[in-house]
């Protein structure tokens, strides 16, 4: 709000359409949440020299902003550096992020209309999260849409479909779009949350369906994406292992 600026927990996005981080930049292939680089370390380094920093310009140019603010970020050798800013939640993060937390996003968002973010206790899940993103053959070039999508009436019940490319046509849901639907679940470890929604992934079907499976859990490999609410950035960082069920 006007007077105080909150981070929400970290989140991981992966740009690349194909395995290990290859093939064209896309909006998105999916996330996880927490990030494993986003230390306490990072995190009060990016309050201190870029949250609380904006907050102060904003009020030095008399901006008077409440909502989202999502500030594009590149981890460098040199800390943080700022790439854009977006009024907006990202995207895919969000569905890894919100999926984790516990206080109601309308009791927050009237907390800060009011001006009164910093009075309110904001919780998430230590439970880690993941949504993988299914999309069109061909995206993010050319892609077909109108394709049936099955399987979803047999997802289990703990896992959440966000539609992004879909529509209902007479009483099938069919592709619309590139990005088609994200796959999202919630485990002790990004590692357990993972195996479910492979898992289920399994269970559903449309004409020329793709979505990367990396066995390392959606390429935790060199130069995807940080997020913390208010951005995302590149980093180089070490694989992370995580064995996807054949």
């Amino acid at each position: 709000d006007n007077d105080t600026i909150v981070p929400t927990v970290s989140s991981k996005d992966h740009k690349k359409v194909f395995e290990g981080e290859t093939g064209l930049n896309t909006g998105g292939m999916g996330t996880f949440s927490p990030s494993e680089i986003y230390t306490e370390k990072l995190a009060k380094e990016v309050q201190e020299k870029i949250l609380d920093k904006t907050l102060e310009g904003f009020k030095k140019d008399n901006l008077n902003y409440k909502g989202i603010l999502f500030v594009g970020l590149m981890i460098t050798e040199d800390g943080p550096k700022i790439l854009e800013y977006n009024v907006r939640f990202g995207d895919p993060e969000t569905q890894s992020v919100l999926f984790r937390l516990d206080t109601d996003l309308n009791k927050i968002i009237s907390e800060i209309l009011d001006n009164n973010l910093k009075n309110i206790e904001i919780n998430y899940s230590k439970e880690e999260a993941i949504c993988v993103m299914l999309t069109s053959g061909g995206y993010p070039e050319n892609y077909e849409k109108g394709k049936v999508i099955s399987g979803l009436e047999n997802l289990d019940s703990d896992i959440v479909v966000f539609h992004s490319g879909t529509k209902f046509d007479n009483e099938n849901i069919v592709t619309n779009g590139g990005r088609v639907i994200g796959i999202t679940a919630k485990g002790k470890t990004v590692k357990e949350a993972a195996q479910k929604v492979y898992e289920n992934i399994k269970k559903i079907n449309f004409e020329k369906m793709h979505y990367r499976k990396d066995t390392n859990c959606i390429s935790l490999t060199s130069n995807a994406n940080i997020a913390v609410n208010y951005g995302r950035g590149s980093y180089k960082d070490k694989y992370v292992m995580v064995k996807i069920p054949k």
